[in-house]
């Protein structure tokens, strides 16, 4: 029982969620300083507060309605969202892309009649098209 936990922690997978993990809520407390103490700031600046939790709808004897609350979470989102995406993710695909070899083109497996120029394939004796005689070229796979 002890031997299969064993290999259970360390297996790759789990070690690697945990730094994930780790790496992750140490990485948020980074986006959320940037977007609260930097871009919020900015949108004060720009706007007059960084807070619209004052906004409230008011409706005659019901319990009233936060909706600044809600723009607060919804603009934080669209923040953290865009500072994730042009801030890692899209610099990482793009260095991704630059790092991937382009990958071989696979040998083409037809060959043109030299008579009616119609694709035919490499192990054909005769064209199936205008029945001319083709040499057979011998496989690049299999050879």
């Amino acid at each position: 029982m002890l031997k299969g936990f064993r290999d259970f922690i360390l297996r790759g997978n789990v070690v690697d969620l945990a730094v994930a993990v780790i790496i992750g809520a140490a990485f948020n407390a980074v986006v959320t300083s940037f977007t609260k103490d930097v871009l919020g700031q900015l949108i004060a600046a720009v706007v007059g507060k960084p807070d619209f939790s004052g906004v409230v709808l008011k409706i005659d004897g019901k319990p009233v309605i936060l909706i600044g609350n809600f723009l607060n979470a919804t603009i934080s989102f669209i923040i953290v969202a865009c500072v994730v995406y042009f801030g890692v993710v899209l610099p990482l695909n793009t260095l991704l892309a630059r790092l991937q070899k382009p990958a071989p083109a696979a040998p083409s497996s037809t060959k043109t009649c030299p008579e009616c120029l119609s694709e035919i394939p490499l192990a054909a004796k005769r064209c199936a098209h205008c029945t001319q005689p083709v040499a057979v070229e011998p496989n690049p796979i299999t050879s």
